[in-house]
């Protein structure tokens, strides 16, 4: 239940607000032109600094102003359909009095946090009961924690592929492409959100009562630890990548082998037969030749079939020798 200290109100779909006495804090999902002109009302924010949070591609950056800072920043998010990590833009505008988060709605903790928030005064008043300077702590702590579960998925995807990687009887490259793709963006965002949290330590320190230093300490420490499992990762999955490259390299060059034994073998057995099939087509010619059947052959001790008999005898001496000559050349 809200108690007198809380207010909760949502001024339109998307627009939530949470006020704990003098501190609000805004939250905007999926910003369109009306809520930017909503902000623009209760606010006096630079209106290049509205435009920015309608774009979903922009730089990660912080501008600093007379009475607030600006902060675009990026956190990962699973993409379950293409398996791959993709960034999600979140823009804060941070004052004395007040904090608004525009986002995608696809950032699950700052949608928790929010609906925590508003069923539970006593967690209220733990974020918002100190300063927007806390606040903004506790929301970009919430965030970070979030990337643990997605590197630790990242690892045991890395575990379970691993035996497809060293089975060269498995072709485990398309798992390999996908995962190192996937690190890749984790690596790209979570080294940005390094970049930032660190310049925003100092400069969130005028819009807080309490000494920052120390919770923006506790953030990078865990970005530290989520960068040192994402590098785990990285060099991983790039030994795994060298590894399918060297199997796929093998097995093509043993199908190259093979094919090279075939058609070796197909090429003797057809030299070794061409003198009987040379000899086969003289005497299939409908023309006199001598001891064709034209002439009524050679009739000898075999009778009338020793012209026969003899071609035979050639064709397999041929062979034969051409055999002999091919196994004392090593080709056989």
């Amino acid at each position: 239940m809200a108690s007198n200290n809380m207010q909760l109100a949502e001024v339109e779909p998307g627009i939530d607000v949470v006020k704990w006495q003098k501190l609000t804090w805004v939250n905007i999902e999926r910003p369109d032109k009306q809520k930017m002109q909503y902000l623009a009302q209760q606010y006096s924010f630079h209106p290049l600094a509205l435009d920015d949070c309608l774009s979903t591609v922009h730089l990660q950056k912080i501008d600093e102003y007379e009475d607030y800072i600006f902060i675009i920043s990026h956190l990962p998010v699973f993409d379950q359909r293409t398996r791959i990590t993709r960034a999600s833009q979140v823009a804060i505008f941070l004052g004395k009095d007040f904090l608004v988060t525009v986002h995608s709605g696809d950032l699950k903790p700052l949608a928790n946090l929010l609906l925590t928030c508003q069923k539970d005064d006593k967690i209220c008043k733990e974020y918002l009961g100190k300063d927007s300077g806390y606040l903004l702590y506790r929301i970009l702590d919430a965030l970070v924690d979030y990337c643990f579960p997605m590197v630790d998925k990242t690892l045991s995807n890395l575990t379970k592929i691993e035996d497809k990687v060293f089975d060269p009887k498995t072709n485990a490259s398309q798992e390999v492409t996908i995962l190192r793709r996937d690190i890749a963006a984790q690596r790209r965002i979570i080294r940005l959100v390094k970049v930032v949290i660190a310049d925003l330590e100092q400069k969130v320190q005028r819009f807080a009562e309490v000494d920052l230093k120390v919770y923006f300490s506790d953030i990078n420490d865990h970005l530290n630890h989520l960068w040192n499992d994402i590098e785990e990762c990285h060099e991983t999955v790039e030994i795994y990548k060298d590894t399918t490259l060297a199997l796929s390299q093998e097995r093509t060059n043993e199908n190259q082998k093979r094919t090279n034994r075939i058609m070796a073998v197909l090429t003797i057995l057809f030299t070794i037969t061409l003198p009987a099939t040379v000899i086969a087509t003289i005497f299939g010619m409908h023309v006199n030749i001598p001891g064709g059947s034209e002439r009524g052959g050679w009739v000898g001790p075999l009778g009338t079939y020793t012209t026969f008999y003899i071609v035979l005898l050639i064709s397999f001496v041929s062979a034969a020798v051409m055999f002999l000559l091919f196994r004392r050349w090593r080709w056989l």
